[in-house]
């Protein structure tokens, strides 16, 4: 497999793997792509390519179920189409498939409301969750609905489907990690390790997996995707389904056959054959910028870090810096080691900053009165 990526940020793992990249126009977070930037990149690398198996669509889609049809005009799409994806991403057409299928789900409205507290605003196709809100007493913003708030915590089956029948892969346990004006924000995954309990009871479990079954055949969804729930004891509501291969593919991709052929193989209606999950719990969490980052210095990397940003790029201050990687006996333990990984890569980086600051300015010229070095930023 020869990959040859179009992407918002080119960073430098990406590099490292890529055949061949090409940088995206636009902006991370936003509700739209650049239409011409994406057909025009994928055309460039098709043909650099000399013919490509497909084309995988990673997140920034589900709001536009058009660009997706566009883009299945000229390539193999491999993985969700268009009408699929206008299906579960449109929330009042999913809301009515929920009730017609008999699945648990909050109730929606584009508003008025008159209990803010009880609803969250929601952009329609956003992802990561940077882009809910708490709600508001007038109606939703163009673009926006209202969902009721429900109690529990954050679960998602990450499963594959053939259209006809799906195959479950794991329930993952997710967290947040909130600022001041996204305060639901995404912040990691976990899977746990074989030998402990279900973080869920058994009948919730199975319940949400007959929701993405129904779900699945209802709308002829293909490939990798996610379920995403909200899980209170017995209760439990699904939130949405995300009809793509998702941020939750380093948490899952740790068995024999890589996760993509996998995708790929389902996509194209024939569904593997799925080994064994490992024995240990393993996540992955994104270390959020700190602070804005002008230029982000050359550093050495660890291995457990993904989605590393090219020295020289510019990183905004709340932005996702990169993403860390853990797995251990349990998930505590794993959730202990993303945490002080997470620290240790934001201390690499002050570290870097501060030497690559004063190994410039011991390069300038001195001038009377002023000292060769300056005091670290805090």
């Amino acid at each position: 497999m020869r990959p040859f990526v179009l992407d918002l940020f080119g960073d430098e793992d990406t590099l490292a793997l890529a055949e061949a990249h090409r940088p995206l126009p636009g902006r991370f977070g936003a509700g739209s792509r650049d239409r011409a930037g994406v057909l025009g990149g994928l055309s460039e690398l098709s043909e650099r390519a000399g013919g490509a198996l497909g084309v995988v669509l990673g997140s920034g889609f589900e709001g536009a179920p058009d660009l997706v049809a566009a883009v299945a005009d000229r390539h193999r799409l491999l993985g969700a189409g268009a009408e699929t994806v206008a299906a579960l991403k449109d929330p009042f057409r999913l809301a009515a498939l929920c009730e017609r299928l008999a699945i648990p789900h909050p109730a929606i409205t584009p508003g008025p409301v008159a209990e803010r507290g009880a609803w969250l605003v929601k952009r329609t196709g956003g992802c990561g969750g940077s882009h809910i809100r708490p709600g508001t007493v007038g109606a939703a913003p163009p673009g926006h609905y209202l969902q009721a708030r429900k109690p529990g915590r954050a679960f998602a089956l990450n499963f594959l489907s053939d259209g006809r029948r799906i195959e479950p892969l794991a329930l993952t346990e997710q967290w947040q990690a909130p600022s001041a004006l996204r305060p639901f924000r995404y912040a990691g995954a976990l899977a746990r390790g074989q030998a402990e309990a279900a973080p869920v009871p058994a009948l919730v479990a199975a319940g949400i997996a007959e929701a993405a079954l129904r779900l699945a055949r209802a709308t002829g969804l293909t490939g990798l995707a996610s379920a995403d729930c909200l899980v209170d004891g017995e209760n439990w509501w699904l939130l949405e389904i995300n009809p793509r291969p998702g941020a939750t593919l380093d948490v899952l991709d740790r068995r024999p056959t890589p996760l993509l052929i996998q995708h790929i193989e389902a996509a194209l209606g024939r569904m593997p054959a799925i080994d064994a999950a490992p024995m240990d719990a393993t996540g992955a969490e994104i270390c959020y910028a700190a602070r804005t980052c002008a230029a982000v210095p050359p550093l050495d990397w660890p291995d457990h870090v993904r989605d590393r940003p090219r020295a020289g790029s510019p990183v905004a201050r709340d932005a996702p810096f990169c993403t860390v990687t853990a797995s251990g006996p349990d998930a505590a333990a794993v959730r202990g080691e993303l945490r002080a990984r997470t620290e240790r890569v934001r201390a690499l980086l002050e570290e870097t900053e501060n030497d690559h600051e004063f190994q410039h300015d011991s390069a300038e010229p001195q001038r009377p009165g002023r000292a060769a070095g300056r005091e670290p930023r805090r």
